[in-house]
């Protein structure tokens, strides 16, 4: 115990670092969200272009084939069976992939535009301003 210090001092708790929880919650729920509506988004523009006949490659049409051992196999074949009824998974697949490339870009890029008003400033208050420097066109 020191001279001039109390033992009856209170501690200050310690502020949180890392983002607020609900920012977990968020995130975790967009990992879940995001895959989803990107593959509802595929099927519908699958479902669109095929009354449309736009021109979509065969390959990607039609019901998936399975390996030749998920066939064999009672395990593999409980897992991936249900796979081989759903038409156009490959295409609905493509295409969700591709909506998800794009929506999780565009949720970063409107993300990182509201960070970027509302969030805090760049330099703080402990900070050396930038240098003010003019320079000159060097000829020789």
């Amino acid at each position: 115990m020191g001279k001039y210090k109390s033992s009856a001092t209170r501690r200050e708790r310690p502020k949180p670092k890392g983002p607020h929880y609900i920012w977990n919650g968020l995130g975790c729920l967009m990992i879940i969200i995001l895959p989803v509506i990107s593959y509802a988004a595929g099927y519908e523009t699958i479902k669109y272009g095929l009354a449309h006949d736009w021109s979509i490659p065969y390959q990607l049409l039609g019901a998936p084939r399975l390996p030749e051992f998920a066939y064999n196999s009672d395990i593999a074949w409980a897992v991936l069976g249900p796979l081989t009824k759903i038409k156009n998974l490959y295409a609905n697949a493509a295409l969700g992939l591709l909506y998800l490339i794009l929506f999780s870009g565009l949720i970063s890029v409107l993300y990182a535009a509201i960070y970027r008003m509302i969030g805090p400033s760049r330099w703080g208050p402990l900070d050396v301003p930038p240098p003010k420097i003019k320079t000159k066109k060097y000829t020789r």
